[in-house]
């Protein structure tokens, strides 16, 4: 029998956030805000949230015993398929909270990765994306295999023999290996390839996810690349030649990020952000319509210094003003505190009082300011041409 993808009911969840001293309530609704974000990128449902406050996460089911028993029965009256816990899940936490809800648990990581595995196109990715996601199962074997036993022995073979569990760990590991080994071959591909384009100047599209860096690509390269609003619609990295006016650069779109990314997929990723430590100029985008784009800001500029290249030429550039004029036109929604936010031009003489680094506001849809911005990139990138090669006399 086959089965249409239209057919396939999506997965209703809900979502499960802890405010502690360190995280505040209001943090949380943030986080969880983008967490049904990510579930609705990854196909589900949310059907209501729960937040508790505790001192800290418990250690062995994430939340209290109240709060667990209030999921469960939350979960067994709307026959919930899927709870998505906003934080990275330990193995006991996860078995635990399997076996006292009765339904599959997903925590951040997990969604993210699947994601991740869903977005992937090329071999780069696809492998990247692998190699994350065994190295996160591995220690998490445990609350699958659990319920195994040890497998017969025979003639020859009597005895306890090897578990299952430690069967699936040494295979995970030589895949582990095998992944890793496939993707040093993939790199040095990747770094021939970076040294054939080093005669030109470099530029790298970097920002938070679903930003609208793969729209502004489209616009300067003048290419299709796909662009949609989603988290981590790009994951590949991708490289156009541009000219703007007699001047040539390369333009590379690289995968957004996010709070509270998963360690593995940094790691796994690194060789795709070469785009980025490499790069001569960063075009760091922001979408200014974003309540908290500020911390996103703040995201990404940690996350470019882990990678090591907190040290670029960075222009920022405020994206999605047309957004932004449309939320301040519904003014009469909003609440007092939302009411004491700045406008526009406020924003604007705020960030461009900051002389040490460029910045401009534009619409990549409208193309708002978009002339502006790019006489600005070319401003820049006609200075490091002329220091890179002082000899060219941009002839073309």
């Amino acid at each position: 029998m086959e089965y249409n993808q239209q057919d396939i009911q999506p997965e209703r969840a809900i979502l499960v956030g802890i405010a502690t001293p360190q995280q505040s309530r209001k943090k949380v609704d943030e986080y969880l805000n983008e967490l049904e974000f990510l579930l609705d990128t990854a196909g589900g449902i949310t059907v209501k949230r729960f937040v508790q406050q505790l001192e800290y996460p418990n250690p062995h089911t994430y939340v209290g015993t109240g709060k667990l028993e209030e999921l469960f029965q939350y979960i067994k009256a709307e026959n919930i398929d899927l709870v998505v816990i906003d934080d990275e899940l330990g193995p006991s936490q996860l078995r635990n909270l399997e076996k006292a809800l009765g339904c599959k648990i997903l925590d951040r990581t997990n969604l993210i990765l699947d994601i991740f595995a869903k977005r992937a196109r090329t071999a780069h990715a696809k492998v990247q994306v692998e190699l994350a996601q065994y190295q996160y199962l591995l220690p998490r074997l445990t609350r699958m295999w659990t319920h195994l036993e040890r497998q017969r022995g025979g003639i020859g073979l009597r005895g306890p023999g090897e578990t299952e569990i430690e069967t699936d760990r040494r295979i995970i590991r030589d895949k582990i290996a095998l992944l890793k080994i496939r993707l040093e071959q993939i790199d040095k591909q990747k770094i021939t390839q970076r040294k054939s384009r080093q005669a030109m100047v470099r530029v790298a599209l970097v920002g938070y996810t679903n930003v609208g860096k793969s729209t502004l690509m489209n616009l300067l390269s003048k290419s299709d690349i796909f662009a949609e609003n989603k988290l981590f619609a790009t994951l590949d990295t991708t490289v156009r030649k541009v000219v703007i006016e007699n001047l040539p650069f390369l333009l590379s779109d690289t995968v957004g990020f996010i709070r509270k990314l998963p360690h593995g997929l940094v790691e796994s990723f690194k060789s795709t952000l070469d785009e980025v430590r490499e790069s001569d100029i960063l075009i760091h985008v922001v979408d200014i319509s974003h309540p908290e784009f500020e911390d996103q800001i703040n995201t990404v500029t940690q996350t470019l210094a882990e990678i090591g290249a907190g040290d670029k030429q960075i222009i920022m550039v405020f994206n999605k003003i047309d957004n932004f004029r449309i939320l301040e036109k519904e003014e009469h929604d909003l609440s007092e505190e939302e009411h004491m936010q700045p406008t526009l031009e406020e924003l604007k003489a705020t960030w461009m009082a900051h002389k040490n680094q460029p910045c401009i506001f534009i619409s990549a849809t409208t193309k708002e300011n978009y002339d502006e911005f790019k006489k600005l990139l070319y401003d820049y990138i006609q200075g490091i041409h002329a220091k890179k090669y002082p000899y060219n006399n941009f002839l073309y």
